[in-house]
């Protein structure tokens, strides 16, 4: 009897292992190896470079990157990218993007950077106009102007905002930013305006005080702001009262009384 038992466990438990080894198998058999990623080449900065700085050989490399996941504007062989200029400072191991070159035309420094219809306009500025030193490349201002309504001096001087949202190319001959953040004293400062904001920009600079407004650089809302007159901060100057003076006599005049009838009237002459 126990033998019988035996027998069947051993049969039931052989059922068993031949239903899961099936089943191992063909779950095993679904999965598929990963095939060998085929990698080519991506051109990335050797080093840190400013903006402006034109590419050469030794400022580039390449490094390995996946053929079937190419970036947008990427360059796989260094000499597709040598000899134009950076519009943005990278920094090592950057990929170097189609979007980051200037035109090979446009050459190198500063007058690459400046983008097809936009002009550089440099105007002067101290301490108190370039916001204590913290205007530096790359800030956003807004750009006010004081003057007078009617030629200069007077008492009809307006403040109002001409530029929002300029970007800010150099201070001084500086086109980087500090990279401690530092305040930068310089007695020019060089603005990015469209043809039209530059005439005017000369204009106020000549013609009137301009003042920087240094803003954050996310915050690209125009807010218009209207102009504010002097008058409205300081009102009219009040005049003095005038000293009553003597009264003016009145005019002599005749009184004459005429009786007609039952009637009796009265009338005033004046000589």
């Amino acid at each position: 009897m126990n033998r019988n038992r035996l027998l069947v466990a051993g049969v039931v438990a052989v059922i068993l292992g031949l239903v899961a080894s099936n089943f191992v198998y063909q779950r095993l058999s679904r999965v598929q190896v990963p095939q060998t990623v085929s990698m080519g080449k991506i051109v990335v900065a050797g080093l840190a470079l400013p903006l402006g700085t034109r590419l050469e050989p030794h400022h580039l490399r390449t490094i390995p990157w996946p053929s079937g996941d190419p970036v947008p504007g990427m360059f796989k062989q260094m000499e597709e990218a040598t000899g134009r200029a950076l519009v943005t400072s990278v920094v090592e191991n950057e990929a170097i993007l189609e979007t980051k070159l200037a035109p090979k035309e446009a050459g190198s420094g500063l007058p690459a950077t400046i983008p097809e219809g936009m002009r550089a306009v440099s105007v002067a500025v101290n301490d108190v106009v370039a916001v204590a030193g913290f205007v530096l490349p790359g800030t956003m201002v807004d750009v006010l102007v004081t003057g007078s309504v009617e030629g200069r001096g007077g008492g009809n001087s307006i403040t109002r905002t001409i530029l929002e949202n300029v970007r800010v190319l150099a201070a001084g001959q500086k086109v980087e930013q500090d990279k401690d953040g530092k305040p930068q004293t310089v007695p020019v400062i060089t603005l990015l305006v469209s043809p039209q904001d530059a005439t005017r920009l000369i204009m106020a600079s000549m013609e009137g005080r301009i003042q920087l407004a240094l803003r954050n650089t996310i915050d690209s809302v125009k807010a218009s702001p209207p102009p504010v007159q002097r008058a409205s901060l300081f009102g009219d100057a009040p005049r003095p009262a005038r000293k009553a003076g003597p009264q003016p006599k009145p005019d002599p005049s005749f009184v004459v009384e005429v009786i007609r009838g039952s009637k009796r009237e009265t009338s005033s002459f004046h000589p």
